[in-house]
């Protein structure tokens, strides 16, 4: 893979090879950032859980405040990238003129990669699959191809990403969002089918990137961009390389401000996060700055996620720099977080560890995660059959509550079954809970 091929400005929808820029405000990535942010899938993500239940009373981050967060840190990384880059290549811009939109690449990929993720975190993924696997939904294998069925029975919220940003919703324009071809791919963690996807050891097939449906539509992405192609059946890529930073970014955060989080609702004490925060400041003055500075124990956790982040990011920027040619030719099989330093990766560990030991198994995220599975079933319990069978007045009344863009003219089940996954992952934890009360009759609906 190189370079040049691999950063392009054509869009998603458009027969143009390159964009002629017409805007000296804004790059073409930057305007990909920007139709994200004003985008409505986005704006959902402010009441979908990161990881503790919303609302509260206490603050913690959500998937909209991660994802910014995020694509702060991706355009770091890819900025840092870039300047490195140049300072070895002093001819880098003539040669490439694309390379200095690294950073916004990379950042608009981060703002995206959440969007695909439904209600209730990855819990919402796992009850949708459980749909399919144990519950009612099991009686629909028949009526789709093996490969689709993969696709129903492990729900992913990485292809479901690449799914609402090319795919012609009803009444949405047949270019969805008209992105990027450079900042579609860069999303593509696992660039496989389904069938392909979970093989232990292999980053790229760890789960999968694109659903039946979206096959030919990454296909052409990616030959486009010759992103290198390991199988043609069942389909399976290499990474883009700007992926690696598009992860980096978002591991660097949800590990560093989980703990953030998990100490302003007291689950972690300060000395905890100390003692898991102070190996990665890489700071020679931050115990003068703890002790003199800061008044109070969550200024003190805020400094050091800062300089935390820091640490990360700048090694990240260094190793992707440094494995530049094994990424590019497809053969680095670790996330960048994974080869950092001895010094930083035991630290980096202890905090994955203790994350599961007590913050992923904390009683309220548990709580909200088997809440989150009853929810999800009980939706899909009800619209599935109905926009299958339609052949009731009570099915045909459920139809109508889900709006004109998920409907299809598709008569076949994996469709269809599809047009009800658009609707439900789209919910937001809040919007899933009414709905799920309103038509099992707990709670009677009001007129405002």
């Amino acid at each position: 893979m190189e370079w040049k091929s691999l950063l392009s400005a054509k869009r998603w929808g458009s027969d143009n090879a390159n964009y002629i820029e017409d805007d000296n405000a804004r790059s073409q990535f930057q305007r990909d950032y920007d139709r994200l942010i004003f985008s409505s899938p986005f704006r959902r993500l402010q009441n979908k859980t990161q990881v503790f239940p919303l609302p509260g009373s206490v603050f913690v981050h959500n998937r909209l405040t991660h994802s910014l967060e995020v694509a702060s840190v991706g355009r770091s990384l890819g900025r840092i990238f870039y300047n490195r880059y140049k300072k070895d290549n002093p001819q880098l811009d003539e040669e490439m003129p694309l390379i200095s939109e690294v950073g916004n690449i990379v950042a608009a990929a981060c703002l995206a990669h959440d969007l695909g993720n439904p209600a209730f975190g990855h819990s919402g993924e796992a009850a949708i699959s459980r749909y399919f696997t144990d519950g009612d939904g099991k009686a629909y294998e028949d009526m789709v191809s093996p490969c689709q069925w993969k696709d129903l029975i492990n729900f992913e919220g990485n292809a479901n990403a690449i799914r609402i940003l090319t795919h012609p919703f009803k009444g949405k324009g047949l270019g969805a969002y008209s992105l990027t071809y450079s900042t579609i791919a860069a999303i593509g963690k696992y660039p496989c089918a389904s069938i392909a996807g979970k093989q232990k050891g292999i980053l790229h097939r760890k789960k999968y990137g694109f659903f039946q449906s979206e096959q030919d539509t990454y296909r052409k992405i990616a030959d486009e961009l010759k992103i290198e192609k390991e199988s043609d059946d069942p389909l399976i890529y290499k990474r883009h390389p700007l992926t690696f930073l598009v992860e980096a970014a978002d591991d660097i955060c949800y590990n560093i401000i989980d703990l953030e989080d998990a100490h302003r609702l007291k689950i972690l004490s300060y000395e905890e996060v100390r003692a898991l925060l102070f190996p990665l400041c890489n700071d020679p003055n931050i115990d003068a700055r703890l002790e003199k500075d800061q008044a109070d124990d969550d200024a003190k956790v805020s400094l050091m996620r800062a300089k935390a982040i820091n640490t990360l990011t700048l090694e990240c920027s260094r190793i992707f720099y440094e494995a530049q040619t094994e990424i590019l030719a497809g053969d680095y099989n670790q996330s960048l977080t994974d080869a950092l330093p001895a010094e930083y990766l035991t630290a980096w560990k202890n905090i994955e560890k203790i994350s599961v030991e007590k913050i992923y198994n904390y009683a309220a995220v548990i709580h909200k995660e088997v809440a989150g599975y009853k929810v999800m079933a009980g939706l899909l319990e009800e619209f599935v059959p109905a926009l299958l069978l339609n052949n009731t007045h009570y099915y045909q009344k459920l139809v109508q509550l889900i709006p004109s863009q998920f409907h299809t003219d598709q008569t076949d089940a994996y469709s269809r079954i599809q047009s009800v996954l658009d609707f439900v992952s789209g919910m937001t934890d809040l919007y899933a809970v009414d709905l799920y009360s309103k038509i099992k009759g707990i709670s009677f609906p009001s007129i405002n």
